[in-house]
């Protein structure tokens, strides 16, 4: 067989197993982002007013989800590093401490958030009745995200294990059962009312109670946990943790602060623009399964090659992933903004929230195939030793292009078409840089790693 079909044939292997992990993370992230945009949905039946006030609470729900990830992606890394060096026991003893530390560090968090939740909420631009609305929302939501922490701090150790089944099955289970639950707990049933927008909350509360207690049931029959010398364990792996975790939690913050810094601008147009925002930004999430499936899938197989010092199948798997986003993303983006006036029809009844809905589908949806490199090179990066450059990377791409843009579309215009258009350019920006910055990271690797990578290939 020749190079070239070697090349072929191995880059063919590389496809089907990068597929064959991908897929249930995919199939389980558009489950779970699906169900909360139509979480949203249902509670866009409620009124502007509620839909505008649970808009609001994502920007904090972000901020939870980034010192969740933060934590994942540093604990999945050192996981996955011990598992590809042959540490089995201490693969075990990390794996406890991702449970217990990560359940402590979220519970004091949600804590302090709903201390100061009145404060907070004022200052992205929450008016009185909208206030009233998420005093009776936010503290269930809390819960639920507390609980959706130790979701992913479990999924989080099956990955590291290669094991991507089982989160994405998990995903599909408490995401049906919390559209079972929605319709139920927010409007009622019988003679009885409902709950209203707390009712959303409860929904995911119980669905997310289900699936810890699946979970725990799932990984009391793996041996990945172990007890012993948990507190030297913790001594030796702080520094380790700390160099990768200080960083990548701040990656994952910068989200959710420019998330509320975009709100706090769009919140200047009115109540109907934050609602559209809102379903706009669930539709985000939606739209990028892909590339959310990857960066859960990607990093743990990045970590074993790291491990191993093989950095040809490092820059194959990068290739791979990058090609297979740009391709999806643009199509997708492309047919979802010929379709935005259907969907924006099927997310609300409000003509205001449904125009500018549209309008943002149709600026924002195709630049994800960008913002996807961007964010996939963040996550490599992570699990690649660099975790400084991907908050630089990520610093970047939110506050060098993407806010600066959306400010420049309300100063423009006042009008969601040129937010949306400054999002998209932002966007695109972003992706550029990061994807220049990568490939000169790959060209700069230790020289002792190019001899291996000369020497294997």
């Amino acid at each position: 067989m020749s190079d070239s079909s070697s090349t072929r044939a191995s880059s063919g292997t590389l496809r089907r197993q990068l597929f064959a992990q991908t897929w249930p993370m995919a199939i389980g992230v558009m489950s779970l982002l699906g169900f909360q945009l139509v979480d949203s949905a249902f509670v866009a039946r409620l009124g502007t007013v509620p839909l505008a006030a649970q808009s609001f609470t994502f920007p904090i729900t972000f901020l939870m989800i980034g010192v969740q990830v933060g934590l994942g992606i540093a604990i999945a890394a050192l996981i996955s590093r011990a598992l590809g060096a042959g540490e089995l026991e201490r693969a075990r003893r990390l794996g406890s401490l991702v449970l217990f530390g990560g359940a402590v560090v979220i519970g004091c968090l949600a804590i302090a958030l709903w201390i100061f939740h009145v404060p907070l909420f004022r200052q992205l631009g929450a008016q009185d009745d909208a206030l009233e609305l998420i005093g009776e929302y936010w503290p269930v939501q809390l819960l639920a995200n507390w609980f959706a922490a130790l979701l992913y701090f479990g999924y989080t150790l099956f990955r590291a294990h290669n094991n991507t089944r089982l989160p994405g099955l998990l995903m599909v289970a408490t995401s049906g059962l919390n559209l079972v639950f929605d319709p139920i707990l927010i409007f009622g049933v019988g003679g009885w009312s409902g709950l209203g927008l707390p009712g959303a909350a409860w929904a995911t509360t119980a669905s997310f109670t289900i699936g810890l207690l699946l979970l725990g049931w799932r990984l009391a029959q793996r041996d990945w946990l172990s007890l012993a010398d948990l507190a030297g364990e913790m001594r030796r792996s702080t520094g380790p943790f700390a160099v990768i975790a200080g960083p990548a939690m701040l990656s994952q913050l910068m989200p959710a602060l420019s998330a509320m810094a975009a709100t706090a601008l769009i919140a200047s147009l009115g109540e109907q623009a934050v609602a559209a925002w809102g379903l706009a930004s669930r539709l985000e999430t939606v739209s990028l399964m892909l590339v959310l499936g990857l960066t859960m899938s990607l990093p743990p197989w990045l970590g074993h090659c790291y491990g191993a010092g093989n950095w040809p199948r490092i820059r194959a798997l990068m290739s791979i992933a990058f090609q297979t986003v740009l391709v999806w993303q643009l199509i997708l983006g492309t047919v979802m903004a010929l379709a935005a006036p259907w969907v924006a029809d099927a997310l609300s009844s409000d003509a205001g929230v449904r125009d500018g809905l549209t309008w943002l589908i149709r600026a924002m949806l195709p630049s994800y195939a960008l913002l996807g490199l961007c964010m996939l090179v963040v996550s490599a990066s992570n699990a690649l030793g660099w975790p400084l450059r991907a908050m630089m990377i990520s610093f970047a791409r939110l506050f060098v292009c993407y806010l600066p843009c959306i400010a420049l579309g309300v100063w423009l215009g006042e009008k969601m078409p040129y937010v949306g258009l400054g999002a998209a350019l932002g966007n695109v920006l972003a992706g550029s840089m990061a994807w220049l910055v990568f490939r000169q990271s790959m060209r700069a690797m230790p020289e002792q790693a190019r001899a291996h990578a000369a020497a294997s290939s």
